[in-house]
């Protein structure tokens, strides 16, 4: 058995299966509308052939026919040790292909890169994680602690038939789980000339995805009418949109405030009665946008429905709205809408999920830290917020603290953030084999 305190140089083997079976992965339609149609079944029979190719027993498990997560475990060398969740999932947004240079299931290869929907979110770290897997078994290698490895469905949802199934029926599967990696950190970020960051998912703020309504008196549209539900929910819908919400620093975004600030020559005192959180924003440059997202609560509407018919005035009117919701915010945030709706417009969760905080000073930090500058001396890694959610969330129900790492080494220009769900989506081959690099390195010494 190899020497798990001085990885193995990743072999030619696992760097070709990286490539292949993120474009493999991708060609697998996976798509999630969000109403119940995916099927992520074929692309979980793909990862757990791999799997068990690689001596793991991989479990397949479904809440919905169709809707299949796989569940397996390396077993480690050091019993005494808590076990560590490595998980990703299967599905991803829709795409128009229209809109794109390939074809967003085609999973092509050009011009270095790797085509596709799902080659950043995240069929990429599923095929990472696939290849290292791979890697060990061909040459005896176990990790120390017991790695278990979960990839999911319908994350791109509500997650009730992935982890949130897993954590409510399975938990047994998780059994000695402290901590989990999954997707959103650890890819380069370039805030100005020699200034590589690479940031590390330490939080997540809250979902609160809400609808509302508004009740009125129906009539026709000629007529005066002082019930109207379409301008009440307007004028809610406004006041939503344009609320200024107050700056609250967490612990995880203060301490990416304090080491970007750093990067920047700055020492801002975040206690200062006169700190301006925006001011501090403004010398940040490129950085700023690690953490501008996460230093309020955040209410975006974002659909609206009422009517049938231009001169008959509807007895009543909804709309949605997207809210994000910082840990510890919970109470402030639901007595802001109270005051932002009003009298006349009612509001529920139509899907609530907790924030997240993970230490920053924790020894897992710190070699996830160690793990990227060790491919990469330069780097300075920072921990931040994510500004939306991951599987984390339901995995910390089970206890599990969680760190966004899905390590990629991006170059100059290549905008990682807005190809997550966006158009013409695409992962640099290079940025796959630091991947497995930095992963292999990681996960064997965890």
């Amino acid at each position: 058995m190899a020497d798990v305190t001085a990885p193995f140089d990743t072999d030619s083997q696992a760097l070709d299966e990286v490539v292949t079976f993120t474009s493999e992965l991708i060609r697998i339609d996976t798509t999630n509308h969000g109403s119940g149609d995916c099927r992520e079944r074929p692309a979980a029979e793909y990862v757990a052939e791999r799997l068990a190719d690689a001596g793991l027993e991989p479990v397949m498990l479904e809440r919905t026919p169709g809707r299949t997560n796989v569940v397996a475990r390396i077993e480690g060398t050091d019993p005494s040790a808590d076990a560590l969740l490595v998980h990703g999932h299967l599905d991803v947004v829709p795409a128009d292909a229209a809109a794109w240079q390939v074809h967003p299931f085609s999973g092509e290869i050009r011009d270095g890169l790797v085509w596709g929907r799902g080659a950043v979110d995240m069929k990429n770290m599923d095929a990472m994680v696939l290849s290292v897997v791979r890697e060990w078994a061909r040459h005896g290698i176990r990790p120390r602690r017991d790695i278990v490895i979960a990839y999911t469905a319908d994350e791109e949802a509500s997650a009730a038939d992935g982890a949130g199934f897993l954590v409510r029926q399975h938990r047994e599967l998780f059994e000695g789980c402290t901590e989990g990696i999954g997707e959103s950190g650890a890819y380069t970020f370039h805030a100005g000339p020699d200034l590589e960051i690479y940031p590390v998912g330490a939080g997540e703020r809250g979902t609160a995805w809400l609808r509302l309504t508004a009740e009125g008196r129906a009539g026709h549209g000629s007529k005066v009418n002082r019930e109207n539900a379409v301008s009440r929910l307007a004028d809610a819908v406004s006041r939503i949109g344009q609320h200024e919400w107050p700056v609250r620093l967490t612990p995880t975004v203060r301490a990416a405030l304090t080491e970007l600030a750093a990067l920047h020559g700055l020492e801002p005192d975040l206690d200062a009665e006169d700190f301006d959180a925006d001011a501090l924003l403004a010398k940040l440059g490129r950085a700023a946008a690690l953490v501008e997202p996460t230093i309020r609560n955040s209410s975006n509407p974002t659909m609206l429905h009422a009517g049938y018919k231009v001169n008959v005035i509807p007895d009543s009117a909804s709309a949605h709205v997207d809210g994000r919701v910082l840990p510890g915010a919970d109470i402030e945030f639901a007595e802001t809408m109270d005051m932002l709706t009003g009298p006349d417009v009612q509001w529920e969760f139509q899907h609530q999920e907790i924030a997240l905080q993970a230490p920053v000073d924790s020894p897992t930090f710190a070699k996830l830290r160690a793990a990227l500058k060790h491919f990469e001396p330069d780097a300075h890694v920072v921990p931040f917020c994510m500004s939306g959610g991951t599987d984390a969330k339901h995995f910390a129900r089970l206890g599990i603290t969680g760190y966004g790492f899905a390590p990629l080494r991006l170059p100059v220009g290549f905008d990682y953030q807005a190809l997550f769900h966006g158009v013409d989506e695409r992962v640099p081959i290079e940025a796959l084999h630091f991947g497995i690099r930095v992963l292999d390195h990681y996960l064997q010494t965890a």
